[in-house]
């Protein structure tokens, strides 16, 4: 089975609402975990903040892995398909150039939660952050400088 029919599938019923709170994840190609040098992992967190400076999105939390990115955002004045598209699209641009490759970084697709008013979106914050954590990556969270919370 190709990629394309499942990528199809994947947005099946996905709807952008100016407003509501999402959670995405988006996965590097084959789990590279390209993003463990943090110098290429802050040049995917400048996209993210250009998203939130352009008005795209008002971002609460955040974290890059080394394999994949969580990102909780209100969404403003964007569709959520092509924010995640462009983000992806212009963090791979930069990774590339840094490395002075043109390899693909992210798979296709992302998954996406809409989050209902009455979510603890603040604890949910503290979940997405946490993740190096529990990935035994850092013994305290100020350890690992690829995350942000506007709350924390």
């Amino acid at each position: 089975m190709s990629d394309l029919p499942r990528y199809k599938s994947l947005r099946n019923g996905r709807y952008s609402e100016s407003g509501r709170i999402y959670l995405i994840t988006s996965v590097t190609q084959h789990r590279n975990p390209v993003l463990n040098d943090w110098r290429l992992g802050r040049l995917v967190v400048s996209e993210l903040r250009m998203a939130h400076e352009s008005g795209a999105a008002n971002s609460l939390a955040w974290v890059v892995m080394p394999d994949h990115i969580h990102w909780l955002f209100e969404l403003k004045d964007s569709q959520l398909t092509s924010l995640v598209q462009r983000i992806k699209s212009c963090s791979a641009r930069a990774v590339n150039r840094a490395r002075g490759e043109h390899q693909q970084l992210w798979q296709r697709g992302f998954h996406d939660r809409a989050l209902r008013r009455d979510d603890d979106i603040v604890k949910m914050a503290r979940y997405i952050v946490a993740n190096p954590l529990r990935a035994g990556m850092v013994k305290k969270l100020g350890d690992y400088p690829l995350w942000d919370a506007v709350w924390l």
